[in-house]
């Protein structure tokens, strides 16, 4: 009975340093799900904050909104044309596109990849620029910390040089936003017509370059800009409007009527007139019978007036040297018409009329 008793206190020792490892254990599991719940934390922010993929998204955001001054503030977007030329671009290419009024749409973006390899990343984004679907892939690089949190920049600029050609019209619109030739080029009021123009522009990008004048129109060319400091040639051929066409038609019509008013044999300047061996005995009337209808076609910077037929009508007396007889002669005389327009600075048209007798 004595050693009974005596076993039952050290019992309350057991029980109690069985509940103090309990809830060790418990504390230790709390302190790994808290741990657990910090790095997951932690990682997400990194991730949503820190990481090159929100580096990229940041970029992309500023773009989606027409924030193009921030998005070019971007570390590694801006370049310089020490840069440009290191790369085989156009070191003279004109930064006017870089601007809110010349961006499109860009929306759906969504980051579909992102491989790390030391301190760089290549992050992929799909997206949809001006209802074009597209995929690009940008190179960043660390530049640094900002405590403990890594800092990025564009190790390639996210910028491209679109090589645009514009031919018929020294005047153009981007995405709505108007330019010209002698604006942008580095040879200002001397560019040459028929030579392309550099301007920078951001990628991921839609570009759609069309051209509306009096002279010349086009519906437009849309141009997808997806690779970082990439060239992307572009090249417009602008077509005479209808009321361009017009107004070489009364040029043309003009001129001939202007012909048809020399009572002569041979027209000055003229693509006709009549050949006699006998005598004439009154003075030649001339009409056009057949008014040449004329089209228009680019011819480099300029235009011209392909071949095309008309006809002229002499009517006029003719005193033959054999017997001295009188009679009239009413002839159709065929004849070709061609010409060259030459668009001067201020757009306006200078229109040369040439021409060949066909008869």
């Amino acid at each position: 009975m004595v050693q009974g008793a005596m076993d039952e206190p050290s019992a309350a020792p057991r029980r109690r340093r069985r509940s103090l490892a309990w809830d060790l254990t418990l504390l230790g599991l709390v302190g790994l799900v808290l741990l657990g719940a910090l790095g997951a934390g932690a990682a997400a922010l990194y991730r949503e904050l820190y990481s090159p993929t929100a580096f990229v998204e940041r970029y992309l955001e500023l773009l989606s909104s027409g924030r193009a001054a921030d998005a070019l503030a971007i570390p590694g977007v801006a370049v310089s044309s020490a840069d440009l030329a290191a790369s085989g671009l156009d070191e003279y290419a004109s930064d006017v596109l870089l601007r809110r009024d010349a961006l499109a749409a860009l929306g759906d973006v969504e980051v579909v990849g992102e491989e790390a390899s030391g301190d760089t990343a290549h992050v992929t984004v799909a997206y949809t620029a001006g209802g074009h679907p597209g995929r690009t892939t940008f190179e960043v690089a660390r530049s640094g910390f900002i405590g403990v949190v890594p800092t990025w920049r564009f190790a390639t600029s996210p910028l491209a040089v679109l090589d645009l050609t514009v031919r018929g019209s020294m005047s153009f619109d981007v995405n709505g936003f108007a330019l010209d030739k002698r604006q942008v080029s580095p040879d200002g009021l001397d560019a040459d017509p028929t030579a392309p123009v550099s301007l920078l522009v951001f990628s991921p990008g839609i570009y759609s370059v069309s051209v509306d004048s009096e002279i010349s129109a086009t519906p437009g060319v849309a141009v997808l800009s997806d690779s970082p400091f990439a060239d992307i040639p572009v090249k417009v051929q602008a077509e005479p409007t209808d009321e361009f066409v017009s107004v070489v038609q009364s040029s043309v019509a003009e001129f001939l009527s202007d012909c048809a008013t020399q009572q002569v044999l041979q027209p000055t300047g003229c693509p006709f007139g009549y050949y006699v061996e006998d005598r004439i005995a009154s003075l030649p009337e001339w009409t056009i019978a057949v008014q040449p209808t004329v089209t228009v076609e680019p011819d480099g910077a300029d235009w011209k007036i392909p071949a095309t037929q008309g006809v002229a009508r002499i009517t006029v007396q003719i005193q033959s040297l054999f017997d001295g007889s009188i009679s009239e002669v009413v002839d159709d005389v065929p004849f070709v018409v061609t010409g060259d327009i030459e668009v001067l600075p201020d757009g306006t048209a200078s229109i040369q009329i040439t021409g060949i007798d066909a008869s």
